[in-house]
């Protein structure tokens, strides 16, 4: 893997890596959350967004990311799950990835516990209906107990089973949609302040169009699919298109691994 920036924004004296395999700790490194974040109040989160795209702008095909990664693009997944308090996920993409709790890693061990976090991320599941099954282990299992993110008007009795369930159900929103921006500052009263995306688009496009995303790390495939596949992003649009400025890129085998930042952003 080889860093094609000559330097990034806060760490201007790293050298340039050598054309191999990056290390964990160097990932880790490579993708750390901004430090100095406030406990509580504005600014607290900090939310970033993990997606891949194909040369023509396909974030799936056959309806999952998989097709489209690569083994490097897993290395920086795990990453960036590893030095997160909680990972977001609507309720579509739970079910078409198939996801699970997430997991303790060794590799990590030393690193969140340093940062005060436990031993693996929570999953936050965004759902308004919460047409979810709780009977999956992502709600039976979990090393730290399953969010779920709805609203206020959402059904009782999925608010109850999921309870039941052992989920931890947090309200960010006055009907039965969720206000992306209060979801972000809900987990954030939670302890939960590094924040990461992994969508889907419709999602995403939610936190896009509602101006809470801070940091974008953006896979580039090196394949075309064609087809109809969704954008990384979907739903409603800006007024005006946001300026995020480049922070990092990463080449192995043709695949780009990007990072944007919001230009106004800490």
């Amino acid at each position: 893997m080889t860093d094609l920036t000559t330097s990034t924004p806060g760490d201007e004296d790293r050298a340039a890596a050598p054309d191999r395999e990056w290390s964990l700790d160097e990932l880790a490194e490579a993708y750390a959350y901004p430090s100095g974040l406030p406990a509580e109040g504005a600014g607290s989160a900090w939310l970033r967004a993990n997606m891949v795209s194909t040369l023509d702008g396909a974030a799936q095909h056959d309806g999952r990311s998989q097709p489209i990664s690569c083994a490097a693009d897993m290395r920086i997944f795990g990453t960036l799950r590893a030095l997160a308090d909680v990972v977001i996920a609507g309720a579509e993409t739970v079910r078409l990835e198939g996801y699970r709790p997430a997991r303790a890693r060794e590799a990590f061990a030393a690193r969140r516990a340093a940062a005060g976090q436990g031993p693996a991320p929570a999953v936050a599941v965004v759902s308004g209906s919460l047409d979810l099954d709780f009977s999956l282990p992502l709600f039976t299992g979990p090393l730290v107990p399953t969010l779920v993110v709805t609203g206020a008007g959402a059904p009782a009795s999925r608010i109850a089973a999921a309870r039941k369930a052992g989920a931890e159900v947090v309200i960010a929103g006055d009907g039965t949609r969720v206000d992306p921006a209060r979801a972000v500052r809900e987990l954030a009263d939670r302890g939960l302040r590094r924040q990461l995306t992994e969508g889907g688009p419709r999602l995403l496009g939610q936190f896009v169009a509602a101006g809470a995303l801070d940091e974008l790390c953006l896979t580039l495939s090196p394949m075309l699919t064609a087809g109809d596949a969704q954008r990384i992003a979907g739903g409603p649009g800006v007024t005006l298109p946001e300026r995020f400025a480049l922070a990092s890129l990463l080449e192995e085998d043709g695949f780009l691994f990007s990072r944007y930042r919001r230009r106004d952003a800490r």
